[in-house]
């Protein structure tokens, strides 16, 4: 390894080390994220940087694949070099090896969109929510003219024209297994739909006395036949439905105002945020109330989990590229079990930090995030401040690693999804930003807005990549396909736009 000359000066507090002239070595050992060590302790140059350190890690560990690691050290990233991340003061301390945590990124790579392909007109109202399926193959929207719509991704063309509501749609929900979507509407029902042919399954589910929040299905590791479904209301109440049997298989209360978000957790715990400014934790076996997580001054507006994105696609892996091009003809316990090992692996990213615990960030009108660990504790990890208005949407990346949050403060933020820690703020967007979507790998973000457009990011940098515009209206819903070839997005314009690279 090269030496590398270090300029002594007294004044300067850069992180560096000088040495008058010699190299410092430290001793370290990479460790898993599930804590195995690799080989015995070796001697390392401090300033070595993240690219070498990629080397040195692929002869240890044997990484003939050359699968892409990022290294961590007492859970600070090494970005530049091992002493800037750990510290010059630090590093002189320390008698035993340092830990160096090595943590797989994706394999593959999501292109960035830059053009329309599409325009799909159809709906008669504003588009208010859109959503692809676990596989990417399908693709519905729910508008404010009443009707649910399937679109051919293939063709980019109208496939079904699904009426059955009699009020605005204001979510979608695929089921995991993706045979199966729901709509909840403004009049407090909730429909079933087949995507293969459009058909209305069964009659609406009745039961909400105020419109339908959210939606939510139980995990596909935790529901082979997805057969549970629930729903969040403004009357106060969360049902889970019984989708063969079509009827309630429990009503959940406890919220003082009405609540905006339901989550189905993977260790089968059901979150709900409510305008009461609390999250309450309850287990979905019996309904029973658990904990509630408290510290927002406002109504909480949004949660997300950190398995989210594992658990929305699946058995479907989206490193998988067969996903994109065949029908999945695995069996409702076979695509379980698949499931189950792609969540339980989600739950070793980060190691210690994760302590094999889903993580919960929340986003409020206080202008504030929160981020949790619910399963057991009901104390925060981290509060959150930055954003000057409310947050609207938040979302972890696929990786888990970082957290995305949208605000009517025209920005969008970025934060450690393990500490909480700010990252960085993306600007660009000159009005409120409704939603943020991340691409599969967790490199890039796509955020939709009041100012008409939607904007790609670069997350390792946080720089604008690309300026999409086209809609003629606010952009309420953003959506990119978990096989990353396509984001949807729709709006006041009544259209639903088409991205491709």
């Amino acid at each position: 390894m090269p030496k590398r000359k270090h300029k002594k000066d007294d004044n300067e507090n850069s992180g560096e080390m000088s040495f008058d002239g010699e190299e410092k070595r430290i001793l370290c050992v990479f460790k898993s994220e599930s804590g195995d060590s690799e080989g015995s302790p070796f001697e390392l140059p401090t300033d070595i940087n993240r690219e070498k350190l990629q080397l040195v890690c692929d002869a240890v560990i044997k990484n003939e694949e050359k699968v892409p690691y990022a290294f961590f050290v007492n859970g600070v990233e090494i970005v530049e070099t091992l002493v800037k991340a750990v510290g010059a003061e630090t590093l002189s301390k320390t008698e035993s090896a340092i830990e160096i945590v090595y943590q797989p990124q994706a394999v593959f790579r999501v292109r960035a969109v830059t053009r329309c392909t599409s325009t799909l007109e159809g709906h008669a109202d504003a588009v208010l929510s859109v959503a692809f399926s676990p596989d990417g193959r399908h693709l519905a929207s729910g508008s404010g003219d009443t009707t649910v719509r399937f679109w051919d991704i293939t063709t980019e063309t109208p496939q079904f024209r699904c009426k059955g509501h009699q009020h605005w749609i204001l979510c979608v929900a695929w089921s995991f297994d993706g045979r199966k979507l729901a709509s909840g509407c403004k009049g407090g029902k909730v429909c079933l739909w087949n995507p293969k042919t459009g058909k209305q399954i069964s009659k609406p589910l009745t039961g909400h006395k105020n419109y339908v929040s959210s939606l939510a299905w139980k995990p596909l590791h935790l529901d082979p036949d997805q057969r549970y479904l629930a729903s969040s209301s403004k009357d106060l109440t969360v049902r889970i439905w019984d989708v063969i049997h079509f009827n309630v298989h429990m009503v959940i209360s406890g919220h003082m105002v009405h609540i905006s978000q339901v989550k189905w957790g993977g260790s089968d715990l059901l979150y709900t945020a409510s305008h009461d400014r609390s999250i309450k934790v309850w287990r979905a076996s019996d309904g029973v109330f658990c904990r509630s997580l408290e510290g927002h001054a406002h109504w909480v507006n949004t949660m997300a989990l950190s398995t989210d994105y594992v658990m929305r696609t699946g058995a479907f892996d989206p490193a998988d590229a067969k996903i994109v091009h065949e029908e999945i003809e695995d069996d409702a316990q076979e695509q379980s079990k698949k499931a189950k090992a792609r969540y339980e692996r989600t739950l070793t990213i980060g190691g210690k930090m994760q302590a094999g615990q889903e993580r919960l960030v929340s986003g409020s009108d206080d202008c504030t995030l929160y981020l949790w660990r619910p399963e057991r504790e009901k104390k925060p990890v981290a509060r959150m401040t930055g954003h000057q208005k409310p947050v609207n949407e938040v979302k972890f990346s696929p990786d888990t690693r970082l957290i995305a949050s949208a605000s009517f403060d025209k920005h969008v933020k970025l934060w450690d999804g393990f500490t909480g820690a700010y990252v960085a703020t993306l600007r660009g967007h000159v009005n409120m930003v409704y939603q943020v979507s991340w691409s599969a790998d967790s490199r890039l973000l796509v955020s939709g807005s009041k100012d008409s457009t939607l904007k790609v990011w670069k997350v390792n940098d946080g720089a604008i990549l690309l300026d999409l515009p086209g809609h003629a209206d606010e952009v309420f819903a953003v959506d990119w396909s978990p096989d990353g070839q396509r984001v949807v997005s729709g709006g006041k314009d009544k259209v639903l736009k088409i991205w491709r690279s």
